[in-house]
């Protein structure tokens, strides 16, 4: 990511030079979007280290928090990822291809098959999982606990409105 131009210096020049939306402007949603860019280009970086893509990431991830032996059938999985995945299938196939996870059959669905995450899968998400909590930790390090619980309580109660609502 180039180097932007801060929320305060957006903000000053949205004041200075467009007054009626500056009267309306959300700062914190303005942070809000640039934290989570932030987070998403550490994210890319991470992945890039690991010859993965986000949507693969997202499958070993939702997989790995299952009760062993960490298997979903593709709806759940699809439902349960925390990034969309259009075009499940191809990177579905993709993984299979390269280990990470396995297509066995479903017991209680004799037409269908669970994804299931391979020990090849479960070391690779244990690794980068390590890895990307490490550097986002490093960056909300410089907030005590009480300020994360309060940030963190913050943030739930704004997302609840979304989740809830959709």
């Amino acid at each position: 990511m180039t180097k932007q131009a801060s929320i305060a210096n957006m903000l000053a020049k949205t004041k200075a030079n467009w007054p009626e939306s500056a009267a309306q402007i959300s700062p914190e949603i303005l942070r809000i979007h640039r934290v989570s860019a932030y987070c998403q280009q550490n994210l890319s970086l991470i992945l890039k280290r690991y010859d993965l893509q986000a949507p693969e990431f997202s499958v070993l991830e939702t997989l790995r928090k299952e009760q062993p032996p960490y298997c979903l059938t593709p709806t759940e999985l699809s439902s349960a990822m925390l990034f969309s995945s259009g075009g499940l299938t191809k990177v579905l196939n993709r993984m299979n291809a390269a280990g990470l996870i396995e297509r066995v059959d479903n017991p209680n669905d004799k037409r269908g098959k669970l994804v299931k995450l391979s020990e090849t899968g479960q070391s690779l998400i244990g690794e980068v999982i390590v890895n990307l909590h490490h550097t986002e930790q490093q960056k909300f390090n410089l907030l005590n606990a009480e300020e994360r619980a309060q940030l963190n309580h913050l943030l739930s109660k704004i997302l609840h409105v979304w989740e809830e609502s959709t």
